[in-house]
């Protein structure tokens, strides 16, 4: 394929709710989706995950468009490529800046599968027709509020919570939840809220049995995190630190990680979430897809990233009207009974509905 034009856009959506973690509350999410078109005319679409501030990582709104601007879109511009895989190696010159870069090798797999007649979960190896989906819970103004959330989410059928938790809001929530909720499967997010020093309180979770605790020490960190693991039963995920496969294959060698959440923009792309995924299944290693808040674009990436085999664990790809008034895709994602259905069509599987698009559009760009 040879891509021969590129749209960038920034939207703002309002959330339906405020969505608060240990680093931030946040009520609008702005973004960035891609537009990309081949020579025949068909079109593929990305969506960057990075927010407006540097909070989850070094990466911003403005950084992911001027990567993409200034560099990564003049590596690829006019280029042939025969597969999405050449990306990944297209941009290796370029260190980090992993959202940016995902946010253009996510429409050009849109494009490759249209292409091939086949949708983006089967061009990435994926077998299943519906995926097991929990939901990511932030941080309420009571116990009593979160109680009430977490009931009607089980009602709804949700198969996970994952609660964010963060120093004095963590053992008591947690104790809660438990008692009132005996069945139900409850992670703990922490965010890099602790550290090495926070360990006895960390080790209280252990009761409550929880599937993982997600991120606990330094979002740089796989050493401390060893030591933690040695310390608690409680299996501990690794979010933040893991950007690569080089990544991954350290911290399960160290004993540093359990459990691995991988989240396309973190690590670059389709192609390295692969990687991981394929390194982590040969490891014993269960891996699970995060959410970024993400609009109808990333969430179908996200469906398809979890029709491989070894994603076993629930993921955060909650129905769009978990967060949205209104979501840029239709059908919009839909959860029922727990599960999401794995759309047919070939590509992402889902239509872009451009009139709801420009409607939150704030800045637009073409390349050519």
């Amino acid at each position: 394929m040879k891509i021969t034009e590129i749209t960038i856009r920034q939207l703002k959506m309002k959330l339906k709710a405020p969505f608060t973690t240990s680093f931030g509350t946040f009520h609008d999410r702005d973004f960035l989706v891609l537009e990309a078109k081949d020579e025949s005319g068909i079109v593929g679409w990305g969506e960057s995950v990075a927010f407006h501030s540097p909070w989850y990582n070094e990466e911003t709104l403005q950084t992911n468009w001027h990567m993409l601007e200034d560099f990564l879109i003049p590596l690829l511009l006019n280029k042939e490529i025969q597969h999405p895989d050449e990306v990944n190696e297209l941009f290796k010159p370029i260190r980090k800046n992993n959202m940016a870069k995902s946010t253009i090798e996510g429409a050009i797999w849109d494009i490759y599968a249209q292409q091939t007649k086949q949708t983006l979960a089967a061009a990435l190896g994926g077998k299943k027709d519906k995926i097991e989906v929990g939901i990511s819970i932030g941080i309420q103004n009571s116990i009593d509020d979160l109680v009430t959330l977490v009931d009607g989410y089980v009602r709804e059928g949700y198969k996970r919570m994952k609660i964010k938790i963060k120093p004095g809001w963590d053992v008591e929530v947690m104790r809660t939840l438990r008692e009132t909720f005996p069945d139900t499967a409850f992670m703990a997010d922490a965010n890099s809220a602790y550290n090495l020093e926070d360990a006895a309180t960390l080790k209280q979770l252990d009761a409550f049995h929880l599937t993982m605790i997600e991120q606990p020490l330094a979002s740089d960190d796989i050493i401390d995190h060893a030591t933690l693991q040695k310390l608690i039963d409680t299996p501990i995920c690794l979010d933040e630190s893991i950007h690569s496969l080089e990544d991954a294959r350290k911290a399960v060698e160290l004993g540093s990680t359990k459990i691995i959440n991988i989240k396309i923009g973190r690590v670059g792309g389709l192609t390295e979430a692969r990687k991981i995924h394929d390194y982590c299944e040969a490891n014993n290693i269960p891996v699970w897809c995060g959410g970024m808040l993400e609009s109808g674009i990333g969430r179908a990436h996200n469906v398809a990233l979890t029709t491989l085999s070894n994603f076993i664990l629930p993921g955060d790809t909650a129905g769009s009207n978990r967060y949205w008034e209104r979501d840029i895709i239709d059908p919009e994602v839909i959860v029922k009974d727990g599960y999401i259905e794995v759309p047919q069509q070939p590509g992402i599987g889902y239509e872009i509905n451009r009139e709801t698009i420009e409607s939150f559009t704030v800045a637009k760009k073409t390349y050519q």
